[in-house]
């Protein structure tokens, strides 16, 4: 009998003995797996490595993430992706294959997609096809379900590690400059407005969670997300706010735009919102236009003037205004704009840090501090370049109310 065939079996005999009237543990699975496992001589012939998997695989399907579960709790996975039940991909060590393994029936990936939206109280379905949640290990997770996606629900999970980057590793894999995180950490405690950009992949989640360690203990920080994933260090004074869709149970949604409101009546020191990509857009300029210095951001966007141009799209969004009082209220408000990159050879580099000076002639002024210099590959076929100097600070009032020009 193959294995697939023996799972399915065996699974099924387990079922059989489970009480469903009752909430059963853990523990009381685990025992009912291995009662029918006991039952079983014809898996005397297997090796205990070969029985011990299988007992982990039974508990997988039954109470976890089905096949899924061993990738999530691989620490060298960053992505798993799942084009309806059979064409499963997972990045690992930054790179991209193809699993031979894939759900029994899509049935089962069902089960599994509706039990990863029930833990975060969210709800998928026909008439609500696309949602975003998060497996309690962290883990960020897009769903997209029938009819929108042709092929099959479609599952993306991206894994983040579990003791979140510093920046001791970004300079380990030369992410950035000893020089460029210096820098930045001076910009940070001085209250500069900070916005990441950089395209899918990129780090923007993970640098700025490592910005965050620069911010001082004594402050009280309030983070916004459309789906908790930031992982912001050492900080007591944290407040996290979550986006809530409407369900067919009458709660309505809870947007950024309105959870960025309620964040002004909370006395907060610095607002970080985890990524602005629509109307909330003007909500987040006025935090930088109202007091709330050394607040930060992500958004996607090709290079840091695009950033800017893409956040002037974002606020027209929400709010009729002349192109030329947006543009002052994004020089007035945004000091620095980080970019970063996935290059060729997969790896994740800080490529622009720029000053944004302030508007002239209607248009947005931005001052080059740091750009990466490409200088060629090694033999390992790895990009050889730097983080280059540039200039200095053309604004340094910050710094100097900071006592750190």
């Amino acid at each position: 009998m193959e294995y697939a065939e023996l799972k399915r079996e065996l699974r099924q005999k387990v079922q059989e003995r489970m009480d469903y009237e009752k909430d059963l543990s853990d523990e009381e699975v685990e025992e009912t797996i291995d009662e029918v496992l006991l039952g079983q001589e014809r898996l005397a012939v297997y090796p205990v490595e070969v029985r011990r998997k299988l007992k982990k695989e039974l508990f997988d399907s039954l109470r976890r993430l089905d096949i899924l579960q061993i990738f999530v709790e691989d620490s060298s996975v960053t992505e798993i992706m799942i084009n309806g039940k059979d064409n499963i991909f997972v990045e690992q060590d930054g790179r991209l294959s193809k699993l031979e393994m894939g759900f029994e029936s899509l049935e089962k990936l069902q089960d599994v997609i509706q039990q990863i939206v029930a833990g975060c109280n969210r709800v998928v379905n026909e008439a609500s096809p696309i949602v975003d949640a998060r497996l309690p290990n962290g883990s960020r997770v897009n769903i997209v379900m029938n009819p929108v996606a042709l092929n099959g629900p479609i599952v993306t999970i991206r894994r983040f590690p579990e003791n979140p980057i510093t920046m001791e590793k970004l300079l380990q894999k030369n992410s950035i400059s000893l020089e460029a995180a210096e820098y930045l950490e001076r910009l940070v405690k001085a209250k500069y407005n900070i916005l990441i950009s950089g395209g899918t992949g990129s780090g923007k989640t993970t640098f700025l969670n490592v910005l965050s360690r620069y911010i001082p203990s004594e402050e009280r920080i309030i983070t916004i997300e459309d789906s908790a994933e930031l992982q912001l260090q050492e900080l007591p004074n944290l407040v996290r706010l979550e986006t809530r869709n409407s369900n067919v149970e009458g709660c309505r949604e809870v947007t950024i735009r309105e959870l960025i409101r309620s964040s002004l009546r909370m006395r907060p020191d610095r607002i970080i919102v985890g990524e602005v990509r629509g109307a909330e857009a003007i909500d987040m300029l006025q935090c930088l236009n109202t007091g709330h210095d050394g607040s930060m951001s992500t958004g996607h966007a090709n290079s840091g003037k695009d950033m800017l141009a893409r956040l002037e799209n974002m606020v027209l969004m929400g709010m009729e205004l002349p192109l030329g009082a947006v543009r002052a209220q994004i020089a007035s408000g945004v000091d620095i704009v980080v970019h970063l990159g996935r290059l060729r050879d997969k790896s994740r580099k800080v490529l622009e840090i720029q000053e944004v000076v302030g508007c002239e002639q209607g248009e947005i002024k931005l001052n080059p501090l740091f750009l990466f210099e490409e200088m060629g590959e090694d033999r390992q076929g790895n990009i050889v370049g730097r983080l280059q100097r540039k200039g200095g600070l053309l604004r340094e009032n910050k710094l100097k109310a900071a006592g750190l020009s």
